[in-house]
C-alpha cells in the first residue's frame, strides 16, 4: 500500500501515524478483498482551523470536523444497503482509492469526551474514511447500517471495541 502521510499538526507526533494510517486503511482493505499492495491513499493530518477551511471549501459548511475524504472515484453503490463496485486499478496497476484529512483538536476533544484512547478514535475515523474512499456512503439509513457493521467488524478485527455501542459514543457522519 502507497501512504502519502503529510502532517501538519505537531500534535499529531504523539501518535505514529505513519503507522495507525498503514493499519486503519490495511484492514478495511483486507476486510473487503481489495489488493492492499495496489491501493495509493493520500492523508493529511491536520489542526482544526485547516480542516474547518477544507469542510468550507469542498462541503459549504464553514466549521471544523473530526474527518473529511475524497474518493478519487465514485464507486457508490446503485441501490441503497448494496454494497459498492470494486475499485479497479489504473493504468499503472495502482488503485488510487483518494485523500482523507483529520483533525487533531478536535479528534483529541472526541476522544476524551468518549473516554476512549485517542489511537482507537483516530483509527475508527480513518476505516470510517477508507470505507468512504471504496463508495460506502451513510446518507441513507441502509447504507448507513451497511457502514456502521463494517466499520464495528473491521474495528473488532483490530481488537477495538464498537464505537457505537454507547449512545454517547462519538458519531464520525
Amino acid at each position: 500500500m502507497q501512504i502519502d502521510l503529510s502532517v501538519s499538526d505537531a500534535g499529531w507526533e504523539s501518535l505514529d501515524m505513519e503507522a495507525l494510517v498503514a493499519l486503519a486503511c490495511g484492514a478495511t482493505l483486507d476486510h473487503l478483498g481489495v489488493d492492499r499492495d495496489l491501493a495509493e491513499i493520500s492523508v493529511l493530518a491536520t489542526d482544526d482551523t485547516e480542516i474547518a477551511t477544507l469542510n468550507a471549501d469542498f462541503r459549504d459548511k464553514p466549521t471544523a470536523t473530526n474527518v473529511l475524504s475524497w474518493p478519487a472515484e465514485d464507486l457508490a453503490a446503485a441501490m441503497p444497503g448494496k454494497d459498492p463496485e470494486s475499485p479497479q486499478p489504473g493504468f499503472d496497476g495502482m488503485i488510487a482509492l483518494g485523500d482523507i484529512a483529520v483533525a487533531f483538536g478536535i479528534c483529541v476533544a472526541e476522544a476524551a469526551t468518549g473516554k476512549i484512547p485517542l489511537s482507537d478514535h483516530v483509527t475508527h475515523l480513518i476505516v470510517h474514511a477508507t470505507l468512504h474512499l471504496l463508495g460506502y456512503d451513510h446518507t441513507q439509513d441502509a447504507d448507513a447500517e451497511l457502514m456502521e457493521r463494517l466499520e464495528v467488524e473491521i474495528l473488532g478485527k483490530l481488537g477495538i471495541s464498537d464505537p457505537y455501542r454507547d449512545k454517547d459514543a462519538v458519531d464520525p457522519h
